[in-house]
């Protein structure tokens, strides 16, 4: 999906137009991969624009940082405001939030110490990732023969750019050999998560997701369909989960910012269910998009409103 132009990005605290916002060819991150960042939406409730879970997404942001010893000059709440402030100066809501923690350019070797920290936030029009919007017909994915990051080689805890170069090949391999998307498994052959998304297996009315321990990124939708879950009354399991319960699964669907709720249909050609999204997964769903849109109540306290400034005589 191409990326649609907004007026603005936000850098290092400032607001710059969209073509201002370049890093050089030798910036610390173009040669070594050195950045982390976030993709969080917003979405347009009845209210006005409301963004998802802004503080959870920049607290991890903040934690991959941490984990990368990139030290910030901007708090929690400098991040958080960054993102209000952009959205509501670009005036473009539903969107894509994506904040960007990067190595600059300052001096040339592996050792990243000594090249500047660079902030970005950008925001711009962003549709449905995966499937159609709010389609039950759900989409078609493959066992990845790409094995996601082993423990201790590059921490998957970090959502890091690094770490989507493994990304890559699980996506490309899916698209060339017809499917949506890959499913990839970890370095002990158990189910992992999909290329860009988490994923939850329900199961005799159960509803299992891989645990952290499976090279598995701390998803902020992930951890919603977990919440939305436990007040359903749905039981929610998080346990290694083999290959195999893939194939006899009752539902599969993928969760994530990008993703959303996205029902899986087939797994390497075999039919998950009945083929389309099942009971659990459209009632997960439909109090998400419930949430998210406005229409009940934020009883999680997950959306942030930004505020949207009404023309002279209005």
């Amino acid at each position: 999906m191409a990326i649609k132009a907004s007026d603005y990005v936000w850098h290092n605290g400032q607001l710059v137009p969209w073509d201002d916002a370049k890093i050089h060819v030798m910036a610390h991150v173009i040669n070594y991969g050195s950045s982390v960042f976030e993709g969080i939406r917003c979405y347009q409730n009845g209210k006005g624009p409301a963004i998802f879970r802004l503080r959870d997404h920049m607290l991890r942001l903040l934690q991959s940082c941490k984990i990368y010893r990139i030290e910030l000059d901007y708090t929690l709440d400098d991040l958080c405001q960054a993102a209000v402030d952009l959205v509501a100066a670009n005036k473009v809501s539903p969107c894509y939030v994506r904040p960007i923690v990067l190595r600059g350019y300052g001096q040339v070797g592996v050792n990243p110490f000594n090249s500047p920290t660079e902030v970005y936030v950008a925001n711009y029009e962003w549709g449905k990732y995966l499937g159609s919007a709010d389609s039950d017909d759900g989409v078609d994915v493959c066992v990845s023969s790409w094995t996601r990051l082993a423990p201790n080689t590059m921490p998957t805890m970090a959502k890091a750019g690094a770490n989507y170069m493994n990304s890559q090949l699980i996506k490309m391999e899916a698209i060339v050999n017809g499917y949506s998307e890959g499913i990839a498994l970890d370095v002990n052959g158990y189910v992992s998560e999909g290329s860009g998304e988490n994923i939850f297996v329900v199961h005799k009315d159960r509803l299992y997701t891989p645990p952290l321990g499976n090279s598995v990124l701390p998803g902020i939708t992930r951890n919603s369909v977990l919440h939305i879950a436990q007040e359903l009354g749905i039981p929610v399991i998080e346990q290694i989960i083999p290959r195999e319960m893939l194939y006899i699964a009752d539902e599969l669907f993928f969760s994530g910012t990008a993703a959303e709720i996205t029902p899986i249909r087939s797994v390497d050609k075999i039919t998950v269910g009945k083929g389309v999204a099942g009971p659990v997964t459209k009632t997960v769903r439909k109090e998400f998009y419930a949430i998210v849109n406005g229409t009940t109540e934020d009883r999680f306290g997950w959306m942030t409103p930004v505020p949207v400034k009404q023309p002279v005589g209005v």
